[in-house]
């Protein structure tokens, strides 16, 4: 199939890949737009963990408070640059990665940071559920498993699906803009506060 200038042009629109990489990326898949992109994914992927032990100490810091100033959030994104910690993209990034964090209020940034304790007893409160519900022993531990997964996904901003588009979590996200930017991004820390809270 002749790789047209047009064919180029979509995919390049679709992933805000190189016209190059694109050009090759379309000739892989022999004019395929969906394995194009995907080859440019993979490729991205790739890149992303070649980056990933790059030291990122540039960035910015982002403020948001919620319209009725009942919720607001503190978060540090890191970058290797200070001209990439300028641009649109890594800004807007920073902002949609506040705005997430408001709304879907994340306990810990990893599940490396939950208490040992904490897990614990998660899974303590599983195993007496599922024996409740009188599941068989046998399959207790694949249980506790998959309930396990789904709390770390409820409390660790890393693994929760992104509220714009819960197709992709918010490592996801950020994977995505080191693939694009092309420098390792990192975020740091974060707050999240909700009037009263603890009061």
């Amino acid at each position: 199939m002749e790789i047209t200038t047009a064919l180029i042009k979509e995919l390049r629109e679709a992933t805000s890949a190189g016209v190059l990489d694109c050009r090759k990326a379309l000739q892989e898949s022999s004019g395929d737009l969906e394995g194009a992109a995907t080859i440019l994914r993979e490729k991205g992927l790739a890149a992303v963990a070649k980056r990933a032990g790059r030291q990122a100490s540039e960035g910015l810091i982002e403020a948001y408070v919620h319209p009725g100033s009942r919720v607001g959030v503190l978060l540090e994104l890191n970058c290797e640059t200070d001209f990439v910690a300028r641009t649109d993209e890594f800004q807007s990034l920073a902002h949609e990665l506040a705005l997430h964090i408001a709304f879907a209020s994340p306990r810990y940034l990893t599940r490396d940071e939950i208490p040992e304790e904490e897990i614990e007893q998660e899974k303590h409160v599983y195993r007496a559920q599922a024996l409740e519900e009188g599941k068989p022993e046998s399959i207790l531990d694949r249980i506790i498993d998959g309930r396990l997964g789904k709390f770390y996904t409820q409390v660790c901003l890393m693994e929760q699906p992104f509220v714009k588009d819960e197709d992709r979590s918010i490592e996801d996200l950020i994977n995505d803009a080191i693939a694009k930017l092309g420098e390792n991004i990192v975020l740091r820390r974060f707050a999240h506060f909700e009037r009263g809270e603890g009061a």
